[in-house]
């Protein structure tokens, strides 16, 4: 069948391509950002990719004219965005995706929403709902899946109650814990969008789904803490506090502040299923909440780890426009560059040091520095540190890593390329690459920094210490032993910041 896979570069989305692909379907994915659409390499041949987005309904006959679809993945969510623009934008995307459907004769549309069937709901529930009415209504037949928790290496839900539970002992929490939830394997939620593909018995039906547990949030802190052996206490105060509340989560989880505020404000509803029909029409074996959390370490151990929420360019953490930055600026601004000479036999040795950079690897040198850097920047609203990298191993553009996010990967030509995403006053880049000069081989660090206005040429000089101490003794760590010498521009970039 001709497959249509929206959000393809998300974390549903890529977990469902590879699903999609092995069962024969011919799969075209949309993304709206091409260079950061990084799937497997034995998946790229098998695959069709359209550029779009979809809050450009004027653009649509330009993509999808004489394109015809069997069925047609709603998985665009817009956590990131923020709660007065959250079903403005939701709307006007599913309103887009219908348009598309209709223009390219689509039967079925397959959409993957939460459990809304409670009154007074969040804003972000409410946009969420929104996006089902409109399918309905759509005269396109449509199977529309609601879940609560979903559980899986990756999950933002996942890596909120791993990020709680592992550093905080003590907890004191506000009575939305009491809330109940039905949780999910990741597994089973693709096989419900899988198997219902083109199965008349699921059109035009909302189906409810989660696993067989139903739980407090409290409850599953505390199982999530026996799964992985720890021992917590957990206090549960008879207050609501849901400003503190996602105050706590943005200190203590990758989340940033505005998806811990959407997220606790769904919290005060109780997300269990009242309909079970699902398991009739899609029967399959569900798995318990602590089965999900062993199967999601089983590929974080083996560096399996296929998507991560933070990678999403659907979110406004990501508005990043990878073909604005991919090419590092030189006029206006300060660079820190810095090169060792290293044995040419030793060259892809070197390059695998700055491909594994980041997460639990650090940064090979001050690690303590960059995570009291991560702790400022989330004090002042930035994502902080929190998000390592999706893999220990494995390293793609478009990736997060920690406070960064990853723009070009070149293991042929030994090149990665980072862009900042943290709070600063100017943007800036990190390249790492190796060259080869007549007969020498060189490993090159550069630091560029394009200021914005006076603060930011305040925060190059407050930082040029750091940078002399730390950026000198990383490059050190990478080219192996230590005892190289390093050779920098440090007096060339004084001047230059000086001329500027």
């Amino acid at each position: 069948m001709r497959i249509l896979l929206t959000g393809a570069n998300g974390y549903i989305g890529m977990r469902l391509l590879p699903v999609l692909v092995e069962a024969g379907h011919e799969v075209t994915c949309v993304v709206r950002d091409a260079l950061r659409f990084k799937p497997s390499p034995d998946l790229l041949d098998k695959i069709h990719i359209i550029e779009y987005d979809f809050l450009e309904p004027e653009n649509a006959i330009q993509h999808f004219n004489n394109k015809h679809f069997d069925a047609a993945y709603y998985l665009i969510h817009s956590l990131g965005d923020t709660a007065t623009t959250l079903k403005e934008y939701e709307l006007r995307c599913a309103g887009c995706f219908v348009l598309v459907a209709t223009l390219t004769q689509v039967k079925q549309i397959i959409y993957l929403s939460g459990i809304s069937n409670e009154e007074n709901l969040s804003k972000h529930l409410t946009a969420r709902k929104g996006v089902t009415d409109v399918f309905i209504n759509s005269g396109i037949a449509y199977t529309i899946f609601e879940a609560g928790i979903i559980v899986g290496s990756g999950s933002i839900s996942f890596e909120i109650i791993r990020g709680l539970t592992e550093k905080i002992p003590v907890m004191i929490v506000p009575r939305w814990l009491k809330s109940k939830c039905q949780p999910i394997a990741i597994r089973n939620v693709m096989n419900y969008l899988h198997l219902s593909l083109m199965n008349e018995k699921a059109f035009n039906r909302v189906f409810e789904i989660g696993g067989p547990d139903v739980l407090t949030y409290r409850k599953m802190l505390l199982e999530y803490a026996a799964e992985r052996g720890y021992r917590r206490l957990i206090i549960t105060l008879p207050f609501g506090f849901m400003g503190l509340s996602a105050t706590w989560i943005y200190f203590s989880t990758p989340a940033n502040y505005t998806i811990a505020k959407l997220l606790v404000q769904s919290m005060k509803n109780d997300v269990v299923c009242k309909e079970t029909s699902v398991r009739d029409v899609i029967p399959q074996e569900l798995y318990t909440y602590r089965e999900a959390i062993q199967m999601a370490f089983a590929r974080i151990e083996q560096n399996m780890v296929i998507s991560s929420w933070t990678d999403s360019a659907s979110s406004s953490l990501s508005r990043l426009d990878v073909n604005q930055h991919i090419e590092v600026p030189s006029n206006g601004c300060y660079k820190d560059r810095k090169w060792i000479e290293i044995d040419k036999d030793k060259a892809e040795e070197v390059a695998s040091r700055f491909f594994n950079i980041g997460g639990q690897n650090g940064w090979y040198y001050a690690d303590t520095l960059w995570r009291m850097r991560g702790i400022i920047d989330k004090l002042i609203g930035g994502v902080g540190m929190s998000r390592g990298r999706r893999s220990d191993v494995d390293i793609e553009p478009g990736d997060s890593l920690d406070f960064w996010r990853v723009l070009l990967v070149d293991r042929k030509n030994f090149r990665l390329l980072l862009f900042a995403e943290m709070k600063l006053p100017g943007e800036a880049w990190l390249e790492f690459s190796i060259i080869h000069n007549n007969n020498r081989c060189i490993l090159k660090q550069t630091a560029t920094f394009r200021p914005r206005g006076i603060m930011g040429r305040n925060y190059w000089y407050a930082m040029l210490p750091f940078h002399f101490f730390i950026f000198r003794n990383m490059i050190k760590q990478i080219a192996g032993d230590g005892k190289h010498k390093v050779r920098n521009t440090k007096i060339c970039a004084l001047l230059i910041c000086f001329a500027y």
